[in-house]
């Protein structure tokens, strides 16, 4: 029986439109001829997809007992005993009900797939398995309904039902998504802008990768090399030379170029891994590819050539950028043509973009006569020719024959070769000398003299050279690149232990300067300006320093024991310009240090000297006026003039209490001496004495208390001053007609109170200025205090372990958001 066909609606987050995309195909089909059944569907309560449910043939659900609850799910039996053409399933990750006959609906889509019935299904990008963990990330909430990747991959088709983040807190926040008690909850955390813009981009990138692998199989399936343009990808080699940079530039621009276009970088080591480029350029070239929104690779292969383009195509790549070489013209015509020429002709229909560079064309310079092994190898390789020499020989007489002499020739050929693996170059001479010369004397006739009669005795002395100045060359060169791959990985492993000392916590001084004791080997190490060691590590004794490095013009590094060689003090220099930086980083921090108290300190004075010129002075001059009036004898006035003026002082009295009450609140906060006693609260407790406090009936406000909402860690008397505050402030700027709304819900172990109002509300970019002291944002009249209210708010809330964030309000105005965590915390739901 032919399988049936697998259709998938992928959703960066619910509400999207998934089930009323499967549904309103489910109608289309249907009106096409097609036998379509729904076998399971979950309208969430949303109208508008119930409505497209309507007409279509239904499957009865299964109805499953467990622990003493019906619980309804689909009936498997039922669809495979219809067996319509296509069946439309909802929520594929779905777990089933326990009883089922399988654990999870994707086994039963599987099932109804091998009975020849095709399906089409839903499901969200947080249930894929390998992006579970990204998702809890991004928002916060863990997801207990997963997916495997190999079951959404195995489908026929999968699309993705895209909408607009923006969009869809719109929906959300019109109820189109969620009953009105979830839409305060969910659009402050599941359904944030940035989250849902983040879920979006994974969903898209994972449909566009696996986009990108159904067309790397089919190109493998039907053999096709050849590159096909779906979209730009260029290739950007890199050596590790001082070119990379420009090169990567480049191929960044001709990526961009195009829509789409992707940039890959790529790197060719040798098998041997001893390749040796340039300390650190790879590791910089490489975050640059990867700020320039590139990927990183490397490739391994001896002929380098090769590998690039075998890679390139492998990537389907259709340009690829190489610098031009480094080599001189004189090194190019005697070495022949180059990798450039080489990647050039093997190419094909990749197009190929030499960039010339500042480093292009070195001079020619001779390698250095000096080897690259110890001192203590060379004396080996001496002593092995002297001591081995003599004992050969001695060992070829005892077993002369006339017939020997090819065999001798070899044994002190083998003897060469041995000294040249041990000493390398000029051992290896010196035996190659030493065996011609006691060959001659030994073994070739006239015996015991050093005659050189034939032409061919002077030709075997120069190939006995020949050997071995080619073994030694082999030798010193596989030296050479081990200790340059030694050390490179040590001088890597020391920027990286040093890096790592300091983004752990430890002293940046301080941890520079102990690891470069330690790396060096030295007795001491002391960092010094002028007459003041700013760190040091070891005893440094009684005498001068071995080395001075000087650190940037601001102190010098000693260095107390041997003498550093060439390449370490490279390194050292290296070392110094990172302690030169953390000595500015240092700086910088101090003078911030210094220079942020007394700027805030001035800025508050100021504000404060303003505040209390205009803000204190005004209830203070009526209060005066009133009681003045009151005490004249000069007018004579009646009872309900002395009331009123009595009512007028009274009220400025109570104005310019609350004012130096909030003054010295934020005094004891900014001093971190504001008593705090947390303890589980009720919100009603908290929520009604505030509204008694200004005066307003539960009419006068919206209410929206979530029955689930637990009780709340926090302090109840300032808890309730910051909900006085945020409900004030709503009140003042909330439109006749519109009150503010007070809502609380509970998510993922934190309880939210949401004061709105509908409002002007408040730019982005300026909404943390008004959590701080003595700014009235959007007030005009003066006459709202000194501005202290929602700093105070802020300051209580973070007291408490909590946080005060200003929002939108949908459909306009500023939303205040306090977070709190909750006293008895419910396992949290996620959204469906």
């Amino acid at each position: 029986m032919k399988r049936g066909r697998l259709r998938v609606l992928l959703g960066a987050a619910p509400g999207v439109g998934k089930t009323y995309t499967m549904l309103e195909e489910g109608r289309r089909l249907r009106d096409a001829g097609k036998d379509v059944v729904v076998a399971v569907v979950e309208t969430h309560g949303r109208a508008a997809t119930a409505v497209m449910l309507e007409g279509l043939e239904v499957v009865p659900r299964i109805t499953v007992e467990h622990r003493g609850v019906e619980l309804t799910d689909l009936d498997l039996g039922a669809v495979l005993a219809r067996r319509p053409d296509i069946a439309l399933v909802d929520e594929l990750a779905h777990t089933n009900a326990p009883g089922s006959v399988h654990a999870k609906r994707f086994q039963d889509v599987e099932a109804i797939l091998d009975a020849g019935i095709d399906v089409i299904s839903t499901v969200n990008i947080q249930h894929i398995e390998s992006l579970n963990d990204v998702v809890e990330q991004i928002t916060g909430a863990p997801q207990r309904e997963t997916l495997p990747d190999s079951v959404l991959r195995r489908a026929d088709q999968v699309e993705v039902v895209d909408l607009a983040p923006q969009a869809l807190r719109d929906r959300l926040a019109e109820g189109h998504v969620y009953p009105a008690a979830r839409i305060d909850a969910a659009l402050s955390n599941y359904f944030r802008l940035g989250n849902l813009t983040a879920l979006r981009e994974l969903a898209l990138l994972w449909l566009a990768d696996e986009v990108d692998t159904a067309l790397q199989a089919y190109r493998t399936e039907h053999g096709i090399d050849s590159k096909w343009e779906a979209r730009e990808r260029v290739v950007v080699a890199l050596t590790g030379g001082p070119e990379g940079e420009t090169l990567v530039r480049r191929g960044a621009r001709i990526a961009a170029r195009s829509a789409g276009g992707e940039l890959v970088a790529a790197h060719v080591i040798s098998q041997d891994g001893l390749s040796a480029p340039h300390p650190g350029a790879l590791a910089a070239q490489r975050a640059l590819v990867e700020e320039l929104g590139g990927s990183y690779h490397q490739v391994v292969g001896n002929d380098t050539a090769r590998a690039l383009v075998d890679f390139a195509r492998a990537a389907n790549a259709t340009q690829l950028v190489i610098g031009v070489s480094r080599r001189a013209r004189l090194t190019a015509a005697l070495a022949g043509p180059g990798i450039g020429a080489t990647i050039v002709r093997e190419s094909g229909d990749i197009d190929v973009h030499i960039v010339t560079h500042s480093a292009a064309g070195g001079k020619f310079t001779l390698p250095r006569l000096g080897g690259a092994l110890s001192a203590r190898r060379r004396m080996a390789g001496f002593a092995l020719a002297i001591v081995g020499g003599p004992l050969l020989t001695w060992a070829l007489v005892l077993l002369r024959s006339t017939e020997s002499i090819t065999s001798d020739v070899l044994s002190y050929q083998l003897l060469v070769v041995l000294v040249a693996l041990v000493g390398g170059l000029w051992p290896a001479l010196f035996a190659a000398v030493l065996s011609g010369l006691t060959l001659d004397y030994f073994f070739v006739d006239p015996v015991h003299t050093i005659t050189i009669a034939e032409p061919t005795h002077a030709v075997a002395l120069v190939l006995y050279l020949v050997n071995a100045g080619l073994v030694s060359y082999v030798v010193d060169q596989a030296a050479r690149r081990s200790r340059t791959a030694q050390r490179s990985a040590a001088e890597s492993a020391l920027l990286a232990t040093v890096a790592g000392s300091v983004l752990r916590g430890e002293d940046a001084l301080h941890a520079l300067v102990t690891r470069t004791r330690e790396a060096f080997r030295l007795t001491a190490v002391r960092l010094v300006a002028g007459s003041t060691a700013l760190a040091s590590d070891g005893e440094p004794g009684d005498g001068p320093p071995a080395t001075t490095v000087p650190v940037g013009s601001r102190a010098v590094l000693e260095l107390y024991g041997p003498d550093l060689e060439a390449s370490e003090r490279r390194l050292l220099s290296v070392i110094a310009i990172q302690i030169d930086a953390a000595l500015e980083h240092t700086d910088l921090a101090q003078t911030a240090s210094r220079i942020g108290p007394l700027a805030e300190a001035d800025r508050m004075r100021s504000a404060l000297l303003l505040a209390v010129g205009h803000d204190l002075r005004r209830p203070l001059a009526a209060a005066t006026a009133a009681i003045s009036g009151i005490r004249s004898t000069e007018v004579e006035l009646s009872q309900a003039d002395r009331k009123e003026l009595l009512a007028t002082a009274g009220e400025s009295l109570e104005t310019l209490s609350a004012l130096v009450t909030n003054l010295l609140d934020v005094s004891r906060l900014q001093a971190g001496e504001l008593a705090i006693s947390i303890g589980p609260v009720d919100l009603l407790d908290i929520v009604l004495p505030a509204l008694d406090e200004l005066n307003l009936g539960p009419d006068s406000v919206e209410l929206d208390i979530s029955p689930d909402v637990s009780l709340v860690l926090a302090d109840a008397g300032l808890l309730q001053r910051a909900v006085v505050n945020l409900l004030a402030n709503a009140i003042r700027f909330s439109p006749p007609g519109k009150p503010a709304r007070l809502a609380a819900s509970q998510f993922a172990g934190t309880v939210q109170i949401r004061v709105s109002d509908q409002g002007p509300g408040i730019p982005a970019d300026r909404r943390d200025d008004v959590f701080v002291p003595f700014q009235r944002l959007g007030d005009t009249d003066n006459l709202s205090g000194l501005g202290l209210g929602l700093a105070l708010s802020k300051g209580f809330i973070e007291g408490m372990h909590g946080t005060l964030e200003a929002d939108d309000t949908p459909g306009g105005g500023l939303t205040m958001v306090i977070s709190l965590p909750a006293a008895d915390t419910p396992p949290s739901e996620e959204p469906t």
